[in-house]
């Protein structure tokens, strides 16, 4: 009976630490989409969540760690609607068409999804590796594959010009758009993300056009 009555309690603890951690995700997503991310301090989101300050620290390091998390999060519902907006394209339509207009798709949600300050609390985090944001600057995620899809499609139609991979193109993509973010998270609000990254991704086509 003891141990049972053990094994009940601890399931119960396990629960209740669970449902406590939920509970300050939830309400740590809620201030961020209503609020500017420095402006809202981790004594707003415990009493959000109705909870003690010190079960924050139990669950998430701080709240850069826990602004990475929730982004990482993101990112996988924002790369399902990058393989939609992608779908929408014609079989005949240009992988530059295609690639710059995805580019100014991700500059959108990066600004207004996501925003700036989001943005560095990420890289911050990267940095302190506080949590893993391989979600967010992975190469095994799918936007990636991606832009390797559609350069293998430029390359193969004649469009582009290359002697490298597909997939290492990609990745430098990735680096550009990471290059660029960071960019603009150290230079904003001056910095125009959207105008600056399609710019960026212009001079990168027609270096493959040969």
């Amino acid at each position: 009976m003891k141990e049972e009555q053990m094994n009940y309690n601890g399931k119960n603890r396990k629960l209740k630490a669970k449902a406590t951690r939920e509970k300050i995700y939830k309400s740590a997503e809620k201030l961020f989409s209503q609020n500017d991310y420095n402006k809202v301090s981790v004594d707003a989101i415990v009493e959000a969540a109705g909870v003690a300050k010190g079960s924050f620290y139990v669950h998430f390091a701080s709240k850069d760690a826990l602004i990475a998390m929730l982004i990482n999060d993101h990112v996988e519902k924002a790369d399902t609607d990058y393989k939609a907006f992608l779908d929408t394209f014609h079989e005949d339509a240009s992988a530059e068409t295609i690639i710059l207009s995805l580019i100014g798709t991700i500059s959108d949600e990066l600004i207004d999804k996501i925003g700036c300050g989001k943005m560095k609390a990420v890289y911050k985090a990267q940095i302190a590796k506080d949590v893993d944001t391989g979600a967010v600057m992975g190469y095994n995620r799918a936007l990636y594959k991606m832009f390797s899809d559609v350069l293998e499609r430029g390359i193969r139609k004649g469009e582009f010009k290359s002697g490298l991979s597909p997939d290492l193109l990609a990745r430098h993509f990735m680096l550009a758009i990471r290059g660029i973010t960071y960019e603009w998270c150290i230079r904003y609000p001056e910095f125009d993300l959207k105008t600056q990254a399609v710019e960026h991704f212009e001079i990168l086509i027609n270096g493959l056009k040969g």
